[in-house]
């Protein structure tokens, strides 16, 4: 049995949910596993013009075009040659009703943890030189700090690859 059904097997509380954990620029991020699709090594990533600088284009996974997002660009980190260890994880996000699917790049994947949503400690406040928008909560497991992102939010990107569009929401 692997640490991650110990965990699950020991923490089923309605509350707790389990999180696929990755490294990005040597700290420790987690997405809801239930969001995750899957998880594949580097390929090559088509470029869609005028789109952001995050945006690194778009893949065909399994038969679907899907946006590819750089996370390291994201978060306005250093750059990183692509290595071994670089994944592509797969997500589905949802927004206004709407699901999308989206591959995010990262440095490496790591562990699942089962953590207690009502445990998850906010991001403290750094007076504006940080945002928050995109982290869901801190979560201490095995003397590391985890970073829970909100995927909703962090790849909300219906707008962003059609720069000219204008909202219809009223």
């Amino acid at each position: 049995m692997s640490h991650a059904d110990i965990m699950a097997g020991s923490n089923a509380e309605a509350d707790s949910k389990q999180y696929l954990t990755f490294y990005l620029n040597g700290e420790e991020y987690g997405v809801e596993i239930l969001r995750v699709q899957g998880i594949q090594g580097w390929d090559t990533v088509t470029p869609i013009p005028h789109s952001p600088e995050y945006i690194l284009g778009v893949m065909n996974l399994r038969g679907a075009i899907v946006p590819i997002i750089d996370l390291r660009k994201r978060f306005n980190m250093p750059d990183m040659d692509i290595g071994k260890t670089t994944v592509i994880i797969v997500v589905k996000t949802h927004n206004d009703g709407e699901s999308r699917t989206i591959g995010m790049v990262t440095d490496a994947v790591s562990e699942v943890y089962s953590i207690d949503e009502n445990a998850l400690q906010p991001l403290p406040d750094f007076g504006g030189s940080v945002s928050s928008e995109f982290v869901k909560g801190l979560s201490t497991i095995e003397d590391k700090m985890l970073i829970l992102l909100d995927i909703d939010r962090l790849l909300d990107i219906r707008d962003k690859l059609a720069p000219n569009s204008q909202s219809s929401a009223a």
